[in-house]
């Protein structure tokens, strides 16, 4: 799609740009409709939370918008808008709600490119008293039922498609990295799995010829070979579930049941692209918070700045969150897929402005 032309670029709202742009947009109300039956057939609550939060959330390379509250008596608060509902959905399953959803805008800062988008839809669902486990079920059936109220069977990115209805595809990291990278990523961990081996990890990488960095992390070369050659191979001709994350990697997470190197986390991938994110969610307040310190040093040493930790979040856990899952699932990209469309804006009713 072409936002340009003879007297410069056309404004997103422009009616012949609009009128191409329409079919998306009314697939996106049939996805949302489609969305709330089926939490309504699950008989979930639907919950809103602010989108003004004291911390925004707290994952290393996340950006957030800051804004300031002006209060009554002229002084002032620092605030964020927040990039995903997580802490305060805990907090109402803290005080007793078992399932629950929301259809929450949300906000990440310096990013912008073809799947992404500075202010974007999430969906986030909990489930008291289940595991990850659940929250796979519930992708595919979800999934399954968005594609009978929109009269759609597959997704397509690009050159990729998948089938909804096809048996669905499950890995393990260890597995994928194996399968896609020809590198053991249990064994790059090392002993200490809250600090891996980044002499292992080099190695690896330098071995199968990806570029090693003299700066570079253990993350950062994990992503590099994700990117490069693991993502792009999940969820073709049907989508894929990733899971058994390592537990570094996954600070809402708890560890995974027989095996505490790894963390009970999933994504889930269609045509190569990440859709959602989840846990069997961490309950112990002092492990939290030990991990959430982790994290905030790791962002300090690495961007200058870091975020504050939401004290409120921290009590709930110490008063009582019940063993629970959960995940985020971003709807635009959903849709994108749906739709077949090349760009984030394609599914929009209206873009950020550039």
């Amino acid at each position: 799609m072409q936002f340009s032309g003879p007297s410069g670029v056309i404004p997103w709202w422009h009616p012949d740009l609009y009128a191409r742009r329409r079919p998306n947009l009314l697939l996106r109300q049939a996805v949302l409709q489609a969305i709330r039956a089926q939490f309504g057939r699950l008989r979930f609550v639907e919950v809103e939370t602010p989108a003004l939060q004291v911390s925004p959330g707290l994952e290393p390379h996340l950006k957030a918008f800051e804004t300031r509250l002006e209060q009554p008596d002229g002084a002032f608060r620092q605030l964020y808008l927040h990039t995903s509902p997580e802490f305060a959905m805990k907090k109402l399953l803290a005080a007793g709600e078992e399932k629950l959803f929301q259809l929450a805008p949300v906000f990440r800062n310096g990013e912008r490119a073809a799947t992404h988008h500075p202010a974007f839809l999430m969906l986030e669902w909990y489930r008291a008293g289940q595991d990850y486990r659940a929250i796979m079920a519930d992708c595919e059936s979800l999934l399954r039922s968005i594609a009978q109220a929109c009269g759609r069977t597959t997704l397509r990115w690009q050159s990729q498609t998948a089938e909804i209805a096809a048996s669905w595809q499950y890995l393990t990291v260890q597995q994928a990295f194996a399968q896609y990278a020809g590198i053991d990523i249990e064994a790059c961990i090392g002993p200490d799995p809250l600090r891996p081996d980044l002499a292992a990890m080099r190695g690896a990488c330098a071995g199968i010829g990806l570029r090693v960095d003299a700066g570079d992390s253990w993350d950062d070369l994990y992503f590099r070979v994700a990117l490069d050659r693991v993502e792009p191979k999940l969820g073709l001709g049907a989508p894929t579930i990733l899971h058994d994350y390592p537990i570094h990697m996954a600070a809402l997470s708890r560890p995974k049941s027989g095996n505490p190197r790894l963390a009970e986390r999933f994504e889930l991938y269609a045509c190569g692209m990440e859709l959602a994110n989840a846990f069997s969610e961490l309950t112990d307040a002092a492990e939290q918070q030990r991990r959430f310190e982790a994290d905030m040093a790791l962002k300090k040493r690495l961007y200058g700045y870091d975020y504050p930790i939401d004290a409120d979040f921290i009590a709930a856990l110490k008063h009582g969150l019940p063993d629970c899952a959960g995940i985020a699932l971003g709807v635009d990209r959903l849709v994108m897929l749906l739709a077949g469309a090349s760009r984030i804006e394609e599914v929009l009713w209206l873009p950020v402005s550039e």
